[in-house]
């Protein structure tokens, strides 16, 4: 893994850490000069070598020992001016590590999943910071019918139900990427054509994720896809956090405190499918966050199984990608003192607890619980759901999304 060797400034964002945040001494060789970007980007107001130049943000481009289909195995490692860090594959859009300080200023990764270069990625289970498509989260019986034709999809959920774009979704593709540059972030552009067909799904799309880590200490993921055929599109992150230290000791993220901007849920049946209806989250205490409360408080009344969270909350606000991005969700961690914001364009976002976590090689050693994710989204099964926000794009139209996950201290 390269090693930034920027030096470490102020988390200044939500509060300013005491002591700044410091690095212990790196033996390892220096990482090669940062690159300088041969694309512009829409945000930037000067040449990108010029951006490059200007901006204290960098990104590092590595090639890892892995080929998938015979394409090479990349990571891109974005450092902001005050220290933060993020690293993402080229496979699956993986965000594999997102650095940040505690309120001491020691920096700790906390994103659950692998070391980059390690090959179980390849594999990832739990879709640990993988982008999920054609279609996130759940799609009842594996079908949908569009324009009067049914389409039959991968049943990769318990043999019932299509599950994050099937067998082979956008996860496990490389995909094409690029590193950009601008006045003040550094970041990837990911590009990925998914044939007509596709794991069942209709048309040609072209999907563009681009993760951009800013010097006000953001971490942006930027959406769009068009098509030359309607087809359902739902991308998402799939991260996990926790926010004392992505590790398996760290244990379980229970004590981490919630709050989500959310007045309502979609309620589910048994196999996690959408009944149709919104829920109040005033009428089912353990779903209400409107206040902030710990992850674990009322877990008990949850009667799925495995317990835990695993549902779509209805984002106040949201929907709209022609505004500005809503809060949807604000998790702080007591010891650590670490705050992460998420704000979205999206309608909805699905709150899991990591409850299929089972501890074992295959997943790092993650535990049930000993992750969190907020997966900015559709609600799930809208194909099937004709009062849900349409997911469907067209010819001609643009899918547009943007989630943004804001870092600081208190």
């Amino acid at each position: 893994m390269m090693r930034s060797q920027l030096r470490l400034g102020l988390l200044s964002l939500f509060a300013v850490c005491g002591s700044g945040c410091e690095l212990k001494p790196d033996t390892s060789p220096p990482p090669p000069p940062p690159i300088v970007v041969a694309e512009t980007t829409p945000d930037s107001t000067s040449s990108s070598k010029e951006a490059d130049m200007n901006s204290s943000a960098r990104v590092f481009r590595e090639r890892l020992n892995d080929e998938v289909d015979g394409k090479q195995l990349e990571q891109f490692e974005l450092v902001n001016e005050n220290g933060l860090r993020v690293v993402v594959l080229n496979l699956g859009g993986i965000l594999a590590s997102v650095e940040t300080p505690d309120r001491n200023g020691k920096l700790d990764n906390i994103v659950c999943g692998f070391s980059p270069n390690n090959e179980k990625f390849l594999k990832n289970p739990p879709y640990f910071g993988a982008i999920c498509g054609r279609y996130s989260n759940r799609i009842a019986k594996g079908k949908f019918t569009l324009d009067g034709t049914e389409y039959t999809l991968a049943k990769n959920n318990n043999n019932a139900n299509h599950l994050h774009g099937g067998v082979k979704g956008f996860d496990k593709y490389i995909w094409d990427a690029v590193p950009i540059q601008g006045v003040d972030f550094a970041g990837v552009k990911l590009t990925l054509v998914s044939p007509d067909g596709d794991e069942g799904y209709p048309g040609t799309l072209t999907s563009i994720v681009t993760y951009k880590l800013t010097d006000k200490n953001e971490l942006r993921i930027e959406y769009s896809a068009t098509t030359d055929k309607a087809t359902p599109l739902n991308l998402t992150n799939h991260a996990y956090w926790n926010l004392k230290g992505a590790r398996a000791e760290s244990g379980t993220v229970l004590d981490h405190v919630v709050r989500l901007n959310c007045d309502s849920y979609v309620a589910v049946d048994d196999e996690s499918i959408p009944t149709g209806k919104l829920t109040a989250v005033k009428d089912d205490r353990p779903m209400d966050f409107t206040k902030p409360k710990p992850i674990g408080l009322d877990l008990e009344l949850l009667k799925n199984d495995p317990q835990g969270y695993d549902h779509c909350w209805v984002i106040n606000g949201g929907g709209d990608s022609t505004k500005a991005p809503v809060l949807a969700a604000e998790v702080h961690e007591e010891v650590s003192g670490r705050v992460m914001r998420v704000f979205t364009t999206e309608p909805g976002v699905q709150f899991y607890t990591g409850n299929y976590l089972p501890g074992t090689p295959d997943v790092n050693g993650f535990a049930k619980h000993g992750g969190f994710c907020l997966e900015t989204q559709k609600f799930p099964d809208s194909p099937n759901q004709p009062s849900f926000p349409s997911c469907i794009l067209k010819p001609g139209e643009t899918y547009r999304q943007v989630t943004v996950h804001e870092f600081g201290v208190e």
